[in-house]
């Protein structure tokens, strides 16, 4: 027995070493403060990594707040940065990304997050974990390239009713020397977009009119009663109905290729563009295997996130849907991107316009 005793402090001397030379390592790294932006926007980043691995500092604050999920509706969510989805977040892989989480004291539950693209202690979730005016910092190292969620997981019953109240968003990890195309060539984007898809769980009351609360504790009984039957009320992206339509649509121009990032924490999601396609799309999120081309829908399973390259050869206004069109349509499901510049009568173009016959 004292030998066993001997091994396993010796064991756990070692494992203090590893970590400590770890953290050693990261500390004397160059670091960057990383400002987290609202989405559909990414914080600025460089598609190429300039330097050898550094630590990317970012600061999440929790958010309950109550918020129009659709026109009359109001639901009570639970935020990362006050926004369904969080924020983006961008690393290259290699890098260090150190995470403040904050629980303000005006919020009435504990919280953590769980970052897919991490390895160990449920995703930092086990480190993670903050009651009301807490604050908790933590990192890990970007050890996969790619797209991957982030979502509160503080356990039990709790877990599935965080993610389905808005808590959740993604980050993305990029190769060190930046994407690659189907044919390993180098291959840029001029603009970056990221819609989070969000199932909500609002329930009726007995005139079929959407029921209201006072606070988040008091929507809980109902928004769980309401989960357990697989039916959302509500399937939108960014938080609301009309989030990304009209003039919430986002732009981009003739000849620009445009990076689409699309998460579902929670449900099986099929991303379509009408009027373009997935000219590279990187199945499961993984920018480390070759992308798929010229896909004219991708699948998102829930849980993850997935990355979409299109560059757009038609002006006009082009529709991102989810394409179980009921979910689309009647669920809000649907954004919109205005793009300027030129017709190509050569791609589309009208034979003979409508008229009686």
């Amino acid at each position: 027995m004292t030998a066993q005793r001997s091994f396993k402090a010796r064991l756990a001397a070692l494992a203090l070493g590893v970590a400590l030379a770890a953290q050693a390592g990261a500390e004397a790294l160059p670091r960057e403060k990383q400002v987290l932006v609202p989405p559909p926007a990414l914080p600025e980043h460089l598609q190429v990594a300039a330097t050898e691995a550094k630590v990317v500092e970012v600061e999440l604050v929790i958010e309950e707040k109550q918020q129009e999920i659709a026109p009359g509706v109001n639901a009570w969510v639970m935020t990362f940065n006050g926004t369904v989805p969080g924020p983006m977040i961008v690393a290259h892989e290699g890098d260090y990304v150190e995470v403040t989480l904050k629980n303000p004291s005006t919020n009435q539950f504990v919280h953590n997050v769980d970052f897919h693209a991490a390895t160990g202690g449920m995703g930092g979730g086990e480190l993670t974990m903050v009651s009301p005016g807490q604050s908790v910092t933590m990192r890990f190292k970007a050890t996969k390239a790619g797209v991957f969620v982030y979502h509160c997981a503080p356990g039990g019953s709790m877990i599935p009713w965080h993610v389905a109240s808005g808590m959740n968003g993604a980050i993305m990890v990029l190769p060190r020397d930046g994407l690659k195309d189907e044919n390993g060539e180098p291959v840029r984007y001029d603009r970056a977009f990221y819609i989070g898809e969000q199932d909500l769980y609002v329930l009726s009351d007995a005139s079929g009119r959407y029921k209201s609360y006072p606070n988040l504790a008091a929507s809980m009984a109902d928004t769980m009663q309401q989960m357990r039957t697989l039916k959302p009320s509500h399937i939108v992206f960014n938080g609301a109905k009309g989030a990304l339509t009209g003039p919430n649509a986002m732009e981009a121009r003739v000849g620009e290729k445009v990076l689409f990032i699309h998460s579902q924490a929670n449900r099986d999601t099929r991303p379509h563009l009408i009027g373009g396609h997935g000219d590279l799309v990187w199945a499961g999120g993984s920018f480390n295997d070759q992308p798929m081309t010229d896909q004219e829908t991708w699948f998102v399973p829930g849980g993850a996130a997935v990355a979409a390259l299109y560059e757009f050869q038609q002006p006009g206004l082009h529709a991102y849907v989810n394409h179980n069109l009921i979910e689309a349509i009647e669920f809000g499901a649907a954004a919109h991107i205005q793009v300027e510049g030129e017709w190509n009568d050569d791609l589309m173009t009208v034979v003979e316009p409508a008229a009686a016959y």
